[in-house]
């Protein structure tokens, strides 16, 4: 079974820390949306093993005590009032977040009838912070992520959603400095800057590389690109402009049910609009389309890792000093 002995943030709980709270009075004007409806298959194996039954990842606690979502949760509040957070699940994989719903006020749980993909995720969780709040500054978070240091990378969060009030027409994207070639990775390739180089720099987006080839990724690498951590920022109308710019079809499908938002016809609005749509992925769609509204910024060494596959979920704990059954099994 795949145990840390320690979670991660008891692991850094002796450094010293690189970043206070985030004052009540600057959190009040933030939005923050926790991406938890995918099915995690890549990884089905593996979590299977640990819980002994098919639930997705992010209901896993693969690495520490706690599930990745609940981890995600907890990041997320350091810098997000929890009553201005919302998660956006599926519904069959009700019997797996029921402790969520026990302790998210049902309007922050936006249960999607079908898992068709990020856009229509992404979308439906932007169009419900518009509806309660049309000046948010928004940041979306994927729940299935592991970093090792969470007051680390929270301190980029701050500084970019700071970015979005100096710049609100655009939308942020945190990109990864690679510490490896990495050929299952989106990369990100900022248009040169004198400044671009250093921790925290904001760039213009030139162009998204969609899980380049090994010599592609060496040069990439070598060329200051970035892994595309999928942590994004933006005003709602920056975000909403870029969406319905990209998915006009997509975009107008999901705002003829905006009336029926908190409703009880919102179901069946949902139901029926999950029926017809395609299935779509953000990043390719949207932000891959759209570079001319894109910023990035340059996180330095967080210990990330997107935990999408075994081998990256043993090479993490293996960062950790763990070993694993699973792992000392396939030696």
């Amino acid at each position: 079974m795949i145990m840390s002995a320690i979670s991660p943030q008891q692991r850094f709980s002796n450094k010293p820390s690189v970043r206070r709270f985030t004052s009540h009075s600057r959190r009040s004007e933030r939005w923050a949306v926790i991406l938890a409806g995918g099915d995690g298959t890549r990884l089905q194996s593996m979590t299977r093993t640990i819980t002994g039954d098919d639930r997705p990842k992010q209901f896993v606690p693969i690495i520490g005590g706690s599930t990745l979502l609940d981890q995600t949760r907890s990041r997320v509040a350091l810098s997000v009032l929890p009553g201005r957070t919302l998660f956006v699940v599926t519904e069959k994989h009700r019997r797996f977040y029921q402790s969520l719903s026990q302790s998210v006020s049902p309007n922050l749980l936006l249960e999607q009838p079908a898992n068709k993909g990020t856009a229509p995720a992404i979308l439906y969780a932007l169009m419900r912070v518009a509806a309660k709040s049309p000046k948010a500054i928004v940041a979306l978070f994927p729940s299935d992520h592991y970093f090792a240091d969470d007051e680390e990378f929270m301190s980029h969060v701050d500084a970019a959603f700071d970015a979005v009030q100096a710049e609100p027409n655009a939308v942020t994207l945190l990109g990864i400095t690679p510490t490896a070639p990495e050929t299952e990775y989106g990369c990100i390739e900022p248009q040169r800057s004198i400044l671009g180089s250093l921790p925290r720099s904001i760039t213009r987006v030139s162009r998204f590389w969609e899980k380049p080839n090994a010599n592609v990724a060496r040069s990439l690498m070598d060329q200051g690109c970035l892994w595309n951590s999928f942590v994004m920022f933006g005003r709602i109308d920056a975000l909403l402009k870029m969406t319905r710019t990209a998915l006009p079809e997509m975009f107008s499908q999901f705002a003829s049910i905006v009336p029926t938002f908190e409703t009880r016809a919102e179901r069946k609005a949902l139901q029926d609009l999950y029926a017809e749509i395609q299935e779509s992925n953000f990043s390719h769609e949207v932000l891959a389309a759209r570079p001319e509204d894109l910023r990035v910024m340059r996180v330095g060494d967080v210990g990330w890792s997107d935990l999408g596959e075994p081998a990256r979920v043993l090479a993490t704990l293996a960062r950790m000093g763990f070993q694993t059954e699973m792992a000392m099994s396939a030696s």
